[in-house]
């Protein structure tokens, strides 16, 4: 059996089979019984390799696309008719993956790293962004009061239930306007007065501070005991026996107390209304306060974006809560101390305490509170005494420090968005300032007395209901102290300004005739007004007739060059003593809280 080669034709012009062979390159078993013509012999299968191998006829330096390759040129066949054919058909030809994509990695990193980048905007335009919306919460703010005071009778929540929403005394028909003052003229004030004042007595006495108090956390919070022996004092100015025997020793020109007096400093802070009763006798000029003014009451919420409820009714009401935090406070006041008897006194004892001088009995318990009655030099020969009350004193290492104790109060955490009991402890800054932005006024207030009475430290103390519908129990969850000269700087209180202030209004107050005014923040507008008022006013047989909502804005008009001296319209008023005690005597009511 033997292998049959077959026929090799030769090929006298090159290399490879000849175009046209004398004899089948095929046997006829092989190709079907015989051989097509002019069909190459090249795969026909893309996976297929096998072709021809070189063609040493061809030009290398002429096909070679480089050169430096010109030698492996007899191996490449793309440039062949059927060789291009088939590289046309290659160069269409895409791969597609069927698979499926790889599940993700769920977790924090693959999120951050996958998640879709925003652009990110200048620093230009968010800034400016928000400006325009500051702009126009503004000026909707602005359009909603103007609307509100252009329309007493608006039916719209009835907001003039709460005490911020009306004026804090009934205008009555007699009496005359001599004045408004904007707040925007207040805050350009500035005055400064020697410091430190000079004491002129110095009464009462003081318990010590319990620095347990310190340590209270909402973890360990104290109960908010009860006091109703020990009730606080608020005796007004023409009804303190040592204001009127400094008056009548002629020791100073005005007469106040720290409370009037902080309430004035930090008037443009005020939003809702409060009013102080200013007499003229002789050359003296006294700041009083009226029985149940709203400057014996704490506000909540005072300057807060989101107003309280207004039904009287309503827990949560201004007015139930200006009541339940007078309340915190005088209870707080008298807590936080050693009540072990010891007691630091002072020059007299105090002098609202089974007063038998004229001044009406307030307590028949004495509290733990001192009253320094201090004077400070405003110009020339005019100087101011004012009471200034401080609640505690403190021994450390033989030095003894006076304390001023007040207490904020949390009534429901849904109204300011902070909860206390998980706040304090580790975003105190948070919660203070939180209380900053809703109560700005009160905390100015508290800061101003502190410093008026010289204090070296004031306590805050933060009190929290048990449960936010009890208004009745109440819990201590931390006590912080600071000093008030750095605490009135935190909070942007000038006390240049504050002076200023004082002095306008004494000035302002000492061009009137003798008589009786009153001070009246508007309930409205930031500003204040000055009426004159009966010699009778605000005492117990006063029948006040309030006056309409829409006669009680309407202003006298003054001169527009301002003349030097104000000129009430009414008559002088009749009967003026000149015995300054005589006229203390006789003209006002004693003031029992």
């Amino acid at each position: 059996m033997g292998f049959d080669v077959g026929v090799v034709p030769f090929n006298p012009d090159g290399w490879g089979p000849p175009d046209t062979p004398a004899v089948p390159l095929l046997p006829p078993r092989l190709s079907g019984g015989s051989h097509p013509a002019n069909i190459p012999f090249a795969p026909f299968s893309r996976s297929e390799k096998l072709g021809r191998i070189a063609d040493w006829t061809r030009n290398a330096n002429a096909n070679a696309p480089h050169p430096s390759n010109s030698r492996d040129a007899v191996f490449d066949f793309a440039l062949d008719d059927a060789s291009a054919l088939t590289a046309a058909d290659d160069s269409s030809f895409r791969l597609v993956d069927a698979r499926p994509p790889p599940r993700p990695k769920f977790g924090p990193r693959w999120r951050f790293n996958q998640r879709p980048q925003l652009p990110q905007r200048r620093d230009e335009e968010v800034e400016a962004k928000r400006r325009e919306a500051e702009k126009d919460r503004a000026r909707r703010d602005r359009m909603y009061h103007l609307h509100r005071s252009n329309n007493p009778n608006h039916q719209g929540g009835n907001r003039g239930s709460g005490p911020g929403y009306k004026s804090s005394v009934d205008i009555q028909p007699e009496w005359t306007m001599l004045d408004q003052i904007p707040f925007s003229t207040f805050t350009k004030l500035s005055f400064s007065v020697p410091d430190p004042p000079e004491d002129l007595l110095v009464c009462g006495s003081l318990e010590f501070y319990d620095r347990v108090y310190d340590r209270v956390n909402p973890k360990n919070e104290k109960r908010l005991e009860r006091f109703k022996a020990r009730n606080a004092v608020r005796v007004t100015t023409t009804d303190d026996p040592v204001i009127r025997r400094l008056a009548a020793a002629d020791k100073a020109t005005v007469f106040a107390t720290d409370a009037i007096l902080s309430a004035l400093m930090c008037a443009p802070r005020s939003v809702y209304s409060w009013d102080i009763v200013i007499q003229r006798v002789g050359n003296k000029l006294f700041l009083d306060k009226r029985d149940r003014s709203q400057i014996d009451l704490l506000p909540v919420n005072e300057t807060a974006q989101e107003p309280l409820p207004d039904s009287k009714d309503d827990m949560n009401s201004p007015q139930s809560l200006s009541e339940e935090a007078t309340e915190i406070n005088q209870k707080f006041a008298q807590q936080v101390l050693v009540r072990d008897g010891n007691k630091v006194t002072f020059d007299e004892p105090n002098p609202f305490v089974n007063s038998t001088d004229g001044a009406a009995p307030v307590s028949d318990e004495q509290g733990s509170v001192a009253y320094r009655y201090r004077r400070w030099k405003l110009d020339g020969d005019t100087y101011i005494v004012a009471r200034c009350e401080v609640h505690a004193v403190s021994d450390v290492k033989g030095q003894r420090s006076f304390m001023t104790l007040n207490a904020l109060n949390e009534f429901d955490p849904k109204f300011t968005g902070v909860d206390w009991r998980q706040k304090l402890e580790t975003q105190r800054g948070a919660v203070l300032a939180t209380e900053l932005k809703n109560n700005a006024n009160k905390l100015a207030r508290w800061t101003a007395q502190a410093l008026l009475s010289g204090a070296d430290i004031m306590k805050l103390g933060y009190v929290s209901r048990v449960h936010p519908r009890d208004r009745h129990n109440h819990t201590i969850l931390s006590v912080i102290g600071y000093k008030p000269r750095d605490f009135a700087a935190q909070i942007n209180l000038n006390t240049a300004n504050m002076w200023g202030i004082v002095k306008s209004i004494v000035d302002l107050s000492m061009k009137l005739g003798e008589g009786k005014y009153v001070l009246v923040k508007d309930p409205a507008k930031p500003q204040v007004r000055i009426y004159e008022v009966p010699p009778d006013a605000f005492e117990n047989d006063y029948v006040e007739e309030p006056l309409p909502e829409e006669e009680q804005v309407q202003v006298r008009q003054a001169d527009k060059e301002g003349e030097s001296a104000l000129v009430a319209d009414g008559e002088a008023v009749d009967g003026a003593a000149t015995d300054v005690a005589d006229v203390v005597e006789a003209g006002n009511d004693a003031v029992v809280v």
